[in-house]
């Protein structure tokens, strides 16, 4: 069959404001056909958009002959555009249904799919990746992004208020941010260069101009792992503070992680239903646990750390067992462990302003004091083997008047694990990249 142009029919209505009160109007009406249902003197289909499902019943005695026609070819997932007529009835899930006068067939879908839309029949990770489109459209996927949606802007909204000024650094560099082998190289014209793995050096160079800054943004990391939390392509929330220090930066963390979450209770009150959360609010201050004391706490459970190293997989989860759905830092860390840019302590140098915020056994964010002083950060660029001719244009900057500043960066899709339930950050994230997915 030939399909309908869409014309002059413009949506009037989404599904979520189809209601009694609109009984007897006529509304028009798009989206995807979810299920057809026929009961020989009457056919259902459920159509599906951006915010839920409604019904549209069709009595095969009482519509026009040629609509009936019409809507028998229709398949899951098909486009289609519906005008009709709005009719309070206590068996349909909302209260209500729409009673069609037109139907606009606008696309049809290949048969069979790759997966099942409505998520009744599961489906592997890979599998659902794979057709990321049509995994979307499940309401369980449509909630976790809408849901990202409401994060994304509650954090814009908290931090304009708190004073910060947004920022774009670039994402195409000249030299490694942090150290370390973890990045990916590109074709720049004649000469290499390398996807930022993060904002921080330009966030701190920024403070000395616009005070506070923050970046939302992708950023990218050559993870050789395959591990549920690590992916190469990512989303940072990066915030950096002129005239602070570590105490700042974490206050500011622990109330913008309640603003959040307070603000996601209010707004998404159908995306949890479907995601089956319940958003529990914290109290502020969040714990907080020196480095050594965790080492501690690692010993009694049998892990038995080097001073300085980092705290491997089954460490984490066994903090988790201690602190379940829970937020809490750690703080000074031993300064060997921790990027060049954070400041030693001045009563102990061996240890850092740096703080990690866990939940449960994972990373969320990191941060810290940084170093203002020219000298000190060469000092430390040296002692982490790392050239400071290489961050020349960096350096240059502290000799023009840098304040002393902290900040932290925070991993969205870790975040919206947390949030969500789910284990995997790869369900988070719209088209994940990892080291065996760079499509679709």
């Amino acid at each position: 069959m030939s399909l309908d142009k869409l014309g002059d029919w413009r949506r009037t209505h989404f599904s979520s404001d189809i209601t009694p009160e609109l009984d007897g109007k006529t509304v028009t009406v798009f989206g995807w056909v979810q299920t057809v249902r026929d009961l020989g003197k009457i056919k259902f289909i459920l159509l599906s958009d951006r915010e839920g499902e409604v019904q549209i019943t069709i009595p095969l005695k009482t519509v026009d002959p040629s609509l009936v026609e019409k809507i028998s070819i229709l398949k899951k997932q098909d486009v289609v555009g519906v005008r009709g007529v709005v009719k309070k009835t206590d068996k349909a899930k909302q209260g209500v249904e729409i009673i069609p006068t037109e139907v606009k067939i606008l696309n049809q879908t290949e048969h069979p799919l790759a997966l099942d839309p409505t998520g009744k029949i599961p489906a592997d990770l890979d599998v659902r990746l794979n057709a990321r489109i049509l995994d979307l459209r499940r309401p369980e996927g449509k909630a976790i992004f809408k849901l990202n949606h409401v994060v994304t802007s509650t954090i814009r909204n908290f931090l304009e208020k708190e004073g910060f000024i947004e920022i774009q650094t670039p994402k195409i560099i000249a030299t490694a941010t942090e150290g370390g082998a973890a990045l990916f190289p590109v074709v720049y014209f004649n000469r290499e260069a390398f996807l930022a793995q993060s904002p921080q050096l330009y966030k701190e160079q920024l403070t000395s101009v616009f005070d506070k800054v923050y970046e939302i943004a992708p950023f990218f990391r050559a993870e050789e792992s395959r591990t549920t939390r690590h992916i190469a392509e990512f989303i940072s929330v990066d915030i950096e503070q002129a005239f602070a220090t570590i105490d700042d930066v974490t206050n500011l963390l622990e109330r913008l992680i309640v603003f959040v979450l307070e603000n996601v209770r209010k707004k998404c009150v159908k995306e949890l239903e479907v995601l089956k959360r319940e958003i529990k609010i914290p109290k502020i201050p969040f714990k907080r646990y020196t480095y050594d004391e965790i080492l501690e706490l690692l010993k009694s459970e049998g892990f038995i750390l080097s001073w300085g190293e980092d705290i491997p997989t089954p460490a984490l989860r066994a903090l988790g067992d201690h602190h379940p759905e829970e937020f809490y830092f750690i703080t000074d860390w031993p300064t060997i462990s921790k990027p060049f840019y954070i400041k030693p302590r001045d009563d102990k140098p061996e240890v850092c302003e740096a703080f990690d915020l866990m939940y449960s056994w994972i990373e969320l964010a990191s941060g810290g004091t940084r170093i203002h002083e020219k000298k000190l950060l060469i000092q430390r660029m040296k002692e982490q083997n790392l050239n400071p001719e290489s961050f020349e244009h960096h350096l240059k900057v502290f000799s023009w008047g840098m304040p002393p500043h902290a900040g932290w960066g925070l991993g969205l899709g870790r975040f919206m694990m947390v949030l969500t339930g789910k284990e995997n950050v790869r369900e988070c994230i719209l088209f994940p990249r990892d080291r065996d997915r760079l499509e679709p």
